[in-house]
């Protein structure tokens, strides 16, 4: 039988891409990788469009080869994904949206990020629309004897990103809940268009703010891989050093969070110091609590001192230290296991059907960590382990957090240990003709995908995937035949990110 690449590169194959191959598809292998999709034997890893062409990342299962379909639409209509493999549906609504390519089949044509307010229609068409003025936005019917509808958001109590949570309830039972997300659109694929390689950098490592290691690490290996590019060993080593400090600052938060929807504060008070902690380490250590735009194409845009490795090993003892206390606590309040064991179940079937990564996964069967599986450096020379449970219940994701939270404090040992000496970046050299790259990093949340075109040093094209577009829908699937007051503590389990899915 042939293998995934094989029946790809029945297609058009695109030369100047890296390091994923990616062919222009005709109908008929469109339609055999829908299939496959819903078979099981493919995952959906992204669905993006240009003015008249879409295009689908996907992986394999079972070798993790990975490979993009391309499909031309002059028509500006292609068969339809999210017909039969639903994980597609909110990003066929979001191609439509931005671009004016109508899936063909697609059972729920509303719009998803245009709230029509932008002043047009299709802004990164080639064809833009005035904007006309549009129904109003139904959220999908649920019928039955004593069903009442509750409406909470956008705007929320407390520093919250906006969303709308749409709940159908029976009593307290929630029956149906109904997301509608896009308010923190900010045009950032059209903004990415024409940047130089710095400005771009920038703009990825603003998608989401509490992963913009993650993002910028995305975007500055697509480009390396874009451009062939090798990056200073140094700036590889600190790359990961800031991803894991990012991750770490990260799950503790959410521990804490998570438990404070339980009404259990004392854990979210010390959560939240230690999490502190780190945000400090690395400003001291980066100039920057978030570490924003030391990642950059090429390397990295500074460097760490000894003072930063000493205050940095000073955190991650004090964690050493407080953490396990604090995780036999969580483990041991009776009243905390009640709220978080068995709620919001995500069952192992949606995780797989989804392609569900980081903690959300994890928790629910799914062993893909992008670290493990395409084992980028540094880390396939680094010792760590990917923790996996079958429960999907709060409960569990709680716990792959802790897990990984000793592996991020076991991995940042390992990198300040093997930190080499050298240079930190290599300069990029701008190219005529247009080349691609793409890759797949892991954030705290899960994988970030970026696929981007250059053509003269600067960006033509450029797709940002957050993991939260695939996780945001299993979260509707998790609350049904919870009450209404757990959705909090469910809500802060998944932590999506709306700003990275909004783009």
């Amino acid at each position: 039988m042939a293998s995934l690449i094989d029946r790809i590169l029945e297609g058009r194959e695109i030369l100047q891409r890296r390091p994923w191959p990616r062919a222009v598809v005709g109908a008929h292998l469109w339609r055999f990788v829908a299939n496959e999709l819903v078979q099981g034997r493919l995952s959906l890893l992204g669905l993006w469009g240009e003015p008249s062409m879409v295009h689908m990342a996907i992986m394999d299962e079972d070798t993790a080869e990975i490979a993009i379909v391309s499909l031309d639409c002059p028509d500006h209509s292609y068969t339809s994904i999210g017909r039969h493999h639903p994980p597609a549906l909110r990003q066929e609504r979001a191609i439509n949206d931005l671009f004016g390519i109508t899936a063909e089949g697609l059972p729920d044509p509303r719009p998803w990020l245009d709230h029509n307010n932008w002043g047009v229609r299709f802004p990164l068409s080639d064809r833009i629309d005035a904007l006309s003025q549009a129904a109003p936005y139904r959220f999908l019917p649920a019928t039955g004897d004593g069903l009442h509808q509750i409406a909470v958001g956008p705007v929320h109590a407390g520093i919250i990103e906006p969303g709308h949570f749409r709940f159908t309830a029976s009593g307290e039972t929630v029956v149906r809940l109904e997301q509608r997300l896009g308010y923190l659109h900010k045009g950032i694929e059209g903004l990415m268009a024409g940047a130089d390689l710095e400005r771009a950098a920038q703009l990825a490592g603003r998608v989401s703010g509490d992963s913009t290691v993650a993002y910028a690490f995305a975007f500055s290996n697509a480009a390396e891989a874009t451009l062939g590019l090798v990056v200073p060993e140094r700036a590889v080593f600190l790359r990961a050093l800031m991803a894991e400090l990012e991750r770490l600052a990260n799950h503790l938060g959410d521990i804490g969070a998570i438990c404070n929807d339980a009404s259990f504060t004392l854990m979210h008070a010390h959560c939240s110091v230690l999490r502190e902690s780190v945000l400090r380490a690395s400003a001291q250590a980066f100039g920057h609590r978030l570490m924003r735009d030391v990642i950059v194409p090429g390397g990295v845009a500074r460097d760490l001192g000894d003072e930063g490795k000493k205050i940095i090993q000073a955190t991650l003892d004090n964690i050493r230290r407080r953490f396990p206390a604090l995780v036999e606590l969580y483990d041991n309040t009776a009243s905390l296991q009640d709220r978080t064991v068995d709620t919001g179940v995500l069952k192992p079937a949606l995780a797989r059907q989804y392609a569900a990564g980081g903690y959300i996964g994890r928790a629910s069967g799914r062993a893909f960590d992008a670290r493990r599986t395409f084992a980028y450096p540094p880390y396939d020379g680094l010792r760590f382990e990917v923790p996996v449970l079958s429960e999907g219940d709060v409960n569990a994701r709680v716990w792959i957090r802790v897990r990984e939270i000793e592996q991020s404090l076991s991995l940042i040992e390992q990198i300040l240990s093997r930190l080499p000496a050298g240079a930190l970046s290599t300069k990029a050299r701008p190219t005529s003709e247009a080349r691609e790259g793409m890759a797949i990093v892991e954030g705290f949340r899960g994988d970030v995908l970026v696929w981007l075109r250059l053509r003269y040093g600067r960006v033509e094209r450029c797709h940002l995937r957050d993991p939260s577009w695939f996780q945001w829908p299993l979260l509707e699937a998790a609350i049904e035949g919870n009450i209404v007051a757990d959705f909090p503590l469910c809500n802060k389990s998944f932590n999506c990110s709306y700003s990275g899915h909004d783009l």
